[in-house]
């Protein structure tokens, strides 16, 4: 049993789902998604709202979730997966990297892992370590060929370009091979007169969020960011683990579709409010229709 939301702007839209996204995955067509962005619930965190997963349970419980993630994304399609270790008697477990050979054994592509540093994470003191001030987001992919924008996030060049770049010596002329053996080298001529540069894979982010009511949330620049780089208008962006709705909220704003699952009722109620004034506020919006379904 689920229950299912329709809110419609314009020529876009996002379908809700109130349920289990272990059950609620198996109704969705194979090959039928650009891009997943998610943050399933942390290992033995958000007890109140999601239960808690223990660590040595954690793989088990995410593979078969991993598993219908694989068929319903497209063949050039992107996977992000927000997760975060936990340390277990003064020691860090293993968990993240165990489901990560698990998920490669179910034909995942561990592409490329992004960091997201927490600009303004809250202090505090502990004997043996420091505060956490990042989180691993990880990029699967089905094949070694996927589609990607990288035009899309490139961010200015910076101050150091304009003394690094006013004089350049015979080296910075030609390709400089790294003095390691490496294979690696660079061409620093190639960059006169550039304003934009692409990004690293380090995202500074704020933790702070408009979405005040739930246990849990990622700034919306977050998903916004890989909404860019992976997908155009009119490509369909699913979160298994919606919560205040962030990912759909975002992706109604850049024109994208959206799918998203969530297993809270109050949470539901909470993405459908923000999805809908989301919805409501775009210049071009058309009509706003609702469509409740129950299965």
């Amino acid at each position: 049993m689920y229950k299912a939301k329709k809110i419609i702007s314009g020529k876009y839209a996002s379908e809700i789902y109130l349920g289990d996204c272990t059950e609620v995955l198996k109704t969705l067509p194979s090959n039928s998604v650009d891009l997943i962005v998610t943050s399933p619930p942390y290992s033995d965190q958000r007890k109140n709202t999601y239960g808690g997963i223990h660590p040595d349970k954690y793989v088990e419980w995410f593979t078969p979730i991993s598993s219908e993630l694989l068929r319903v994304l497209k063949p050039t399609g992107t996977f992000i997966l927000n997760i975060k270790k936990k340390v277990v008697e003064g020691e860090r477990h293993t968990y993240v990297l165990e489901l990560i050979l698990e998920m490669r054994k179910q034909g995942w592509l561990w592409t490329e892992e992004f960091i997201w540093h927490k600009r303004n994470c809250y202090p505090g003191k502990w004997p043996n370590r420091f505060r956490d001030s990042w989180e691993r987001l990880l990029q699967f992919n089905k094949q070694k060929k996927f589609t990607m924008y990288q035009d899309e996030v490139m961010v200015p060049m910076g101050e150091w370009a304009k003394t690094r770049l006013a004089k350049l010596s015979a080296t910075d002329q030609e390709r400089d091979e790294s003095k390691v053996g490496s294979g690696f080298g660079k061409n620093v001529s190639k960059w006169v007169g550039r304003d934009m540069a692409y990004p690293t894979n380090v995202l500074h982010l704020a933790t702070q969020s408009s979405n005040k009511n739930h246990s849990a949330t990622f700034p919306e620049e977050l998903p916004r960011w890989f909404m860019r780089l992976f997908t155009k208008e009119g490509d369909v962006i699913l979160d298994p683990f919606l919560g205040s709705g962030t990912t759909c909220k975002v992706s109604i704003e850049g024109e994208r579709n959206s799918i998203g699952i969530e297993l809270q009722e109050d949470n539901y109620l909470l993405s459908l409010r923000n999805i809908e004034n989301a919805a409501i506020s775009e210049n071009d919006f058309e009509q706003l229709n609702l469509l409740t379904t129950n299965k």
